[in-house]
């Protein structure tokens, strides 16, 4: 998997620059990050899956590039005993893009985009890739409920830090901010696929914790 994804680094970055020294020395330090021990969930196999997903829908986006950008540092800084996680992963992204010399105005989309990931909720209405990355973040919702499963043991290994009764109560209550939303998924696309599946499978891990 690791080649793969640096096979889709490097065709990103090498379209804003020519040092390959550069874009190795970022990849590692992507790498390094997302293959912490502590990351049980949001690692590189997630990211595979994002950009995965951001491949199949690259027609529908305003901004390629920049929204795959957002997906490799939207969770290079992840401490689950911090709640600014994603502010911090922003400003770390948008002092590494600057390097490239992207333009501002993009930089400021891919910083807001990883911002919005925090709380889940668009930013930016006029942004419509915005919905597209919420969506596929919180795919493994609207997976089948082994796979699904298998991601809420992650996060508890996530928070192996705090004993049961904490995460428990902490996990409720992110879980039932889910089921309160008006919709998970703002594409009508993954809304349609996964809308029903991810609130089936919220509702059996409520039911369990």
């Amino acid at each position: 998997m690791n080649t793969d994804l640096y096979t889709l680094w490097l065709n990103l970055t090498s379209k804003y620059t020519d040092d390959a020294l550069f874009i190795d020395n970022h990849w590692e330090e992507i790498k390094d990050a997302y293959t912490r021990k502590n990351r049980h969930y949001h690692n590189l196999q997630h990211l595979n899956y994002m950009l995965h997903l951001a491949t199949k829908d690259a027609v529908n986006l305003m901004d390629y590039d920049m929204i795959l950008f957002a997906i490799w540092y939207h969770d290079i800084i992840y401490n689950a005993t911090k709640s600014n996680n994603e502010f911090k992963s922003a400003k770390f992204a948008q002092k590494q893009l600057k390097k490239l010399q992207i333009d501002s105005k993009r930089v400021e989309n891919c910083v807001d985009l990883i911002i919005s990931t925090k709380k889940h909720e668009i930013l930016n209405v006029q942004n419509e890739d915005n919905a597209y990355l919420l969506d596929w973040d919180l795919a493994i919702l609207g997976t089948p409920w082994e796979t699904y499963q298998r991601y809420s043991q992650n996060i508890r290994k996530e928070y192996s830090m705090f004993p049961d009764f904490m995460y428990k109560k902490g996990r409720k209550k992110v879980l039932q901010h889910f089921l309160e939303r008006p919709r998970i998924y703002y594409t009508k696309k993954y809304y349609d696929l996964w809308e029903t599946i991810a609130r089936n499978n919220i509702q059996k891990e409520l039911t369990l914790l």
